[in-house]
């Protein structure tokens, strides 16, 4: 049987699905909202202030830091790993053997994938790592293996196949890497 464990001054919508299925431990941290339609499977452990979209999906063996934002129709595809202080907006797909920062924004319909050759023979799941302070623009696609860097930026509709260095604006299909802009430059405050 699942132990569920919701900290206090949570709120959790009647339409919502928290571990339902399976042995295992589901921890919400307090103060968190859980929206409707939203999923979240056991085996998953929040700090404070989560916050769900609906039809948010989190499988299981994901561990979430503190203050995260996980939009509306997001996924979170289990084994994932979020730091504090992040904002995965609407459609945001997160694979497994992931790892995400804390600080990080990731924008509407970014995509961060894992699985160089999908479904073909010895295709093996790759991990890929969105470091401190990054920001991630809408519909951009992150490839997997890769490492978007501490600060970096990448533009919206970028597709990132190779690492980002810190500090550095990744830009195009395939991304390019320039110079951050001045006005980029710094670490993000999510909270």
């Amino acid at each position: 049987m699942t132990e569920l464990i919701i900290g206090d001054n949570s709120q959790v919508s009647p339409d919502a699905s928290i571990a339902n299925d399976g042995d295992g431990t589901t921890r919400i941290g307090a103060n968190a909202t859980v929206r409707s339609g939203t999923i979240i499977y056991r085996d998953v452990v929040t700090g404070d202030g989560l916050r769900t979209g609906h039809n948010a999906v989190i499988r299981g063996d994901t561990v979430i830091g503190d203050d995260v934002l996980v939009g509306t129709n997001t996924v979170l595809d289990g084994s994932v790993s979020v730091g504090d202080h992040v904002s995965l907006q609407t459609n945001v797909y997160v694979p497994q053997n992931t790892r995400i920062g804390d600080e990080v924004f990731v924008g509407p319909q970014a995509t961060i994938t894992n699985d160089p050759f999908p479904i073909r023979e010895g295709s093996t799941i790759e991990e890929t790592v969105v470091e401190d302070h990054v920001s991630i623009g809408a519909n951009a696609a992150i490839l997997p293996g890769t490492t978007v860097g501490e600060g970096a930026f990448v533009a919206a509709g970028a597709v990132v196949t190779d690492d980002v260095p810190p500090d550095t604006l990744a830009i195009g299909a395939p991304a390019r890497h320039e110079s951050l802009p001045e006005h980029l430059v710094g670490g993000n405050q999510i909270a």
